[in-house]
């Protein structure tokens, strides 16, 4: 059984006992989290899709931490003009753990 669900504007391909990245959360490490945004549930051969949400479903997921992803590097820089910025950005992610799904 698996789910598409909607987590910060972003579509998470998710089942039972997965763990992933999402975008940051406003939650603490180690609380549960509901996502109702429920776009599609599969299982076997039985599909429900929403119209635009699934009625009745739900994610539960568990904070596991909260991490800053990969450095992405962006450097300036104009030729003959002795211009060269370098900068960097690592975003915020949070590590969670699918603990169920109801439908």
């Amino acid at each position: 059984m698996y789910a598409i669900v909607e987590i910060a504007g972003k579509q998470f391909k998710v089942k039972e006992n997965s763990r992933l990245f999402v975008p940051r959360l406003k939650a603490e490490v180690g609380d549960t989290v509901t996502f109702d945004r429920v776009l599609l549930v599969a299982d076997d051969d039985k599909v429900q899709v929403g119209k635009p949400v699934v009625e009745g479903a739900q994610v539960n997921a568990r904070v596991l931490e909260h991490v800053k992803g990969d450095k992405v590097i962006v450097f300036k820089k104009k030729r003959r003009k002795g211009y060269r910025v370098k900068k960097g950005h690592r975003q915020p992610f949070t590590w969670i753990a699918i603990e169920s799904m109801s439908v």
